[in-house]
């Protein structure tokens, strides 16, 4: 995610061009990572996509890595999902357990 949102940003000519990285707990037993960028933004439409295989939105992409990316987070019992923000740009996140040893 945080490379993603460092291409994001990089290809951005006007304007900030900031990636802002979160990490809040939500009490003992969770917590949520939140990248988001002021880069080119999510598809039109369904921001869901991106978590498709083998769809990108870069000329010389994959499309794997978000889809890989939410495979092991839900694996692990969390969830990773995206959301474009207001004026430009968007925020990934994901939350997991927090396991206690």
């Amino acid at each position: 995610m945080l490379q993603n949102a460092i291409e994001a940003t990089a290809s951005v000519k006007v304007g900030p061009r900031d990636v802002i990285v979160t990490i809040t707990s939500h009490g003992p037993n969770s917590m949520t990572v939140g990248v988001r960028d002021t880069g080119v933004g999510l598809p039109d439409g369904d921001p869901d996509r991106v978590f498709e295989r083998f769809f990108t939105t870069k000329p010389d992409g994959m499309g794997m890595g978000l889809a890989i990316s939410r495979s092991i987070i839900e694996a692990h019992g969390g969830k990773l999902w995206a959301n474009p923000t207001p004026d430009r740009g968007a925020v990934f996140a994901f939350s997991l357990p927090v396991l206690r040893g």
